[in-house]
């Protein structure tokens, strides 16, 4: 299901701290207790090992990170057979570069253009494409972000730092449990020179996400 906006009816000047990647905010949320608390317990009986778990989310945190969807993108902005596959069917163009989900969730890739910009979110939970973005932010989650990103995308862009002429239209998708969105971000210009290897270092998860954008070369990561 996928939300069109108008680029002129969106109001401004909502708290910054809604999005928890944004704020000093320290407390756990309630999901994040019970989760905690769940661990605990099953630590506790012996049926999971500290140490697996630690491996499993560090492989998500820190080796798929967004790394893997980075490489994605960089192909499809070098490479326009895998960019047209990846319109196409983008399953099994990811698939191809050793990405697959594993709860066989199905892959749509969006496109950034001038004239318009796409940025995901899933209203009813947390949908989110895990095997090229590993974990999902903790803004990402919040009641916030899924409500605002609906009714004012292009606020939100802003406290994002994010500002898109007004001519440009924004477009919302909303993840589900069987199909999950990559945003594939304009390429940055200057970086006609780079390879693709130094393409996917300029690609940030925020900006597969949609509420950023990839960075200009020579930019601070």
């Amino acid at each position: 299901m996928a939300h069109a906006h108008s680029t002129h009816d969106h109001g401004h000047g909502h708290d910054h701290g809604d999005h928890g990647d944004h704020g000093d905010h320290s407390e756990l949320s309630e999901m994040d207790l019970r989760v905690r608390a769940l661990e605990s317990v099953l630590t506790e009986k012996g049926y999971i090992d500290p140490a697996a778990l630690d491996v499993l989310i560090d492989t998500y945190q820190t080796k798929v990170g967004p790394r893997n969807g980075a490489r994605v993108v960089a192909r499809a902005w070098v490479d326009p057979d895998f960019r047209d596959w990846l319109a196409r069917d983008a399953t099994a163009a990811i698939a191809s570069l050793g990405y697959s989900g594993r709860q066989g969730e199905h892959m749509v890739a969006v496109f950034n253009t001038p004239q318009q910009h796409n940025m995901v979110v899933c209203t009813l939970c947390s949908c989110y494409p895990w095997s090229v973005l590993g974990l999902p932010p903790g803004w990402y989650k919040s009641a916030p972000y899924r409500s605002r990103a609906v009714k004012d995308p292009r606020g939100v862009l802003a406290e994002f730092g994010v500002a898109l002429p007004e001519a440009a239209a924004i477009r919302v998708w909303d993840s589900t449990a069987e199909v999950r969105y990559l945003v594939i971000p304009q390429r940055p210009p200057g970086s006609e020179k780079l390879s693709e290897a130094q393409l996917a270092d300029l690609v940030t998860r925020d900006s597969m996400i949609g509420t950023g954008l990839a960075r200009a070369p020579g930019a601070p990561a």
